[in-house]
């Protein structure tokens, strides 16, 4: 169980020459600094993250992993701070990734943690990092789910992954989450958008935050309308039935309805012992964690001095349209393992 003080600084950087298998070990006994540490390095991607992550990931797959996503001024923050709030009411320790837009200049998270959960500044038993997008657009840092992975074997209970909020490709958080959250906002429009962007295909629960707003209800009835229909349209013969997410209201600056929300989370939370090497989600899970890895080290192959100039040709040859790309990219995979192109 998390044991010391609370918020990390995403600028810290891993002492020169700090072993990761030490740094990870140092975190799960509630080391802060340790663990702030081994975030920095993983959203950084250096080497001491990939030995911390080697000595944490089997100590992973505990917590519940939630993300909250949606459109942009549906009050993400707000109910990640009351949802944290709620959770260490019943004494859980919650770990919070706040993915944030990139700085152009520094590329470092434009909103701070401090800000937006100054309350939780102080509690032994929170941990917040923001986390920079850097560009990506799916709403989900590339390095999040590694930080998920962090958090849960430090001993977090309950892990909140709260996304960019970019609407058109945030259903990556999906497969990043056990549950995955939903919000809209009361008569905007918003249940349209979340149609187009697939958001309402990937929800677990849907909410209708600023619930104390007028149409509050009206939204909620549409959406819970089109979820229906949603799921009418995918049944198919010899087709498991479509999942009906739950659509609930909540006030998050009050706190109403944040009480059956947290309630609503703990009933779609895996089940003790079944781990989630057990579902489908979790293989989603893994199938990313492990491509990124491919792609990074592909990536490094690429970068190498011996390797380089054959793909600076390559490219050269794509570029003049004496060579299309697929040729040239099964060419490259055949030189970094031969046979697989």
């Amino acid at each position: 169980m998390p044991t010391s003080a609370a918020t990390a600084d995403s600028g810290g950087r891993p002492r020169d020459g700090a072993d990761g298998a030490e740094l990870a070990a140092a975190a799960m006994t509630g080391d802060r600094r340790a663990l702030a540490r081994v975030l920095t390095a993983v959203e950084n991607r250096t080497s001491v993250a990939e030995a911390a992550l080697r000595a944490l990931y089997p100590r992973a797959g505990r917590a519940h992993l939630v993300g909250v996503t949606g459109p942009p001024g549906t009050g993400k923050s707000t109910l990640v701070a009351a949802l944290t709030r709620m959770a260490r009411a019943a004494g859980r320790a919650v770990g919070v990734i706040a993915v944030d837009p990139s700085s152009p200049i520094t590329g470092g998270a434009l909103l701070g943690d401090r800000v937006r959960m100054q309350e939780h500044a102080g509690d032994r038993d929170v941990f917040i990092r923001s986390m920079a997008a850097r560009g990506h657009a799916g709403g989900l840092a590339p390095t999040s789910i590694a930080a998920a992975d962090v958090l849960d074997a430090a001993g977090f209970d309950l892990v909140l992954i709260e996304t960019v909020g970019t609407g058109q490709s945030e259903v990556e958080v999906a497969a990043a989450a056990d549950t995955t959250v939903v919000l809209e906002a009361p008569e905007s429009g918003d249940e349209v958008q979340a149609i187009k962007a697939g958001l309402l295909e990937v929800a677990d629960i849907v909410v209708v935050n600023k619930a104390d707003r007028p149409g509050a209800g009206r939204t909620a009835s549409h959406l819970r309308a089109m979820l229906v229909a949603a799921a009418a349209r995918s049944v198919s013969p010899g087709r498991p039935q479509p999942k009906r997410p739950e659509v609930l209201l909540t006030t998050a600056s009050t706190g109403d309805g944040v009480a059956e929300l947290l309630a609503a989370l703990d009933r779609h939370r895996p089940g003790p012992g079944a781990g989630r090497g057990a579902s489908e989600r979790a293989l989603v899970r893994a199938e990313a964690q492990v491509s990124a890895v491919l792609g990074t080290r592909l990536d490094a192959r690429l970068r190498d001095p011996v390797v380089r100039p054959e793909r600076d040709r390559l490219v050269a040859e794509v570029a003049a349209h004496r060579l299309d790309p697929y040729t040239a990219a099964d060419a490259l995979l055949a030189l970094l393992a031969p046979g697989v192109g």
